[in-house]
């Protein structure tokens, strides 16, 4: 199908963002770039290796919080994070950084003293006329399983926002399971809402795959799709069946992200639609594309949009992101308005 968001359409659906109470939950990280000019290289009198010399350093919310960036980006009124950091210089970066997005309440955004802020470390080379190369990232992980009273304090803060707000997107990014904020005892909590509360929007996306979840919005690419549902979905077409079936099992929407050939959705009766990404325009970088569009399609759905729009419009925001070269991008109505017209 065709991009066909009307303008007064797009102007009903972004006017009530302003108006939005949305959560984030999951697991927040600090991303840091370190900008190196390679003019002022040098070599280490003690070790003989090369020196970079990093002239500016730059923080911002990373993994769930650059959903909340593209969130914040959209004008959405109350933003909550639902996470935590460590009693650590990373986590203090991490809290500020959360602190200077507007809307931004951390009354359920914990500091856990037993655990180290989770921090992507990513060190750029920029040469005039080129596109910032990256090289090898440095990362800050917890590799042992999240304490049982840090689960216990996550998941009464997951209840405690879950009363003030339309919507929730969860974030699970930890490589290591039960290592992170969505721990198994999280999920059963997120479960709870799930059938108590069916005003609320719930919307899931986790790196390891969602099998296993409970029935709530899912968003997740051709690959997961394949592991969760253990079917080929090599086609659009393959991917539609398998996107309409999920939904109505769960009898939520559900929305694959299909790369270069762009989102597949699927309502709670079983339809499914397939929009198509904008062409490409010069170089890009697809950091944060996908979290762009879990952004966006919760921010549309929670604004009364059909799923075609909230894929429209999600579409709208990738594009917008891939075009931002060295950074994890976000898009604002007015670039997702350009975007569409």
């Amino acid at each position: 199908m065709n991009h066909r968001v009307s303008p007064d359409r797009f102007a009903a659906i972004t006017s009530r963002y302003p108006s939005l109470r949305l959560a984030v939950a999951g697991d927040f990280c600090l991303d840091r770039y370190f900008d190196i000019d390679p003019a002022r290289a040098e070599v280490s009198l003690e070790t003989g290796l090369e020196v970079h010399n990093i002239t500016r350093v730059r923080c911002q919310p990373g993994a769930a919080g650059t959903i909340l960036n593209n969130l914040a980006a959209l004008g959405v009124g109350t933003l909550v994070p639902v996470g935590a950091c460590g009693e650590d210089g990373e986590g203090w970066e991490l809290r500020r950084a959360l602190q200077a997005r507007s809307g931004v309440t951390l009354a359920h955004f914990l500091i856990l003293p037993d655990r180290a802020t989770f921090t992507y470390t990513k060190p750029l080379i920029h040469r005039p006329g080129d596109p910032p190369r990256e090289l090898n990232r440095l990362d800050l992980k917890n590799w042992s399983p999240t304490p049982g009273p840090a689960e216990e304090a996550l998941t009464g803060a997951l209840t405690a926002a879950a009363a003030s707000v339309d919507g929730i997107i969860v974030m699970d990014q930890v490589d290591v399971e039960e290592s992170g904020v969505v721990t198994q005892r999280f999920r059963e909590r997120l479960g709870a809402l799930a059938r108590d509360r069916s005003d609320l929007l719930l919307v899931a996306d986790s790196r390891r795959g969602l099998r296993g979840w409970p029935p709530m919005v899912f968003k997740m690419n051709a690959r997961e799709l394949g592991a969760l549902t253990g079917r080929p979905v090599a086609s659009v077409s393959e991917v539609r069946v398998a996107c309409a079936e999920l939904a109505a099992r769960n009898r939520r929407p559900a929305f694959v992200t299909l790369a270069e050939q762009g989102i597949v959705g699927a309502s709670p009766e079983g339809v499914a639609w397939h929009v198509p990404a904008f062409p490409v325009r010069g170089p890009i970088d697809i950091v944060g594309a996908g979290d762009a569009v879990s952004a966006n399609l919760t921010a549309a759905l929670s604004a009364g949009a059909s799923v075609t729009e909230a894929m429209e419009l999600a579409m709208a925001a990738a594009s917008t992101v891939v075009h931002q070269l060295g950074t994890t991008g976000t898009a604002s109505v007015a670039q997702l308005r350009e975007r569409l017209s």
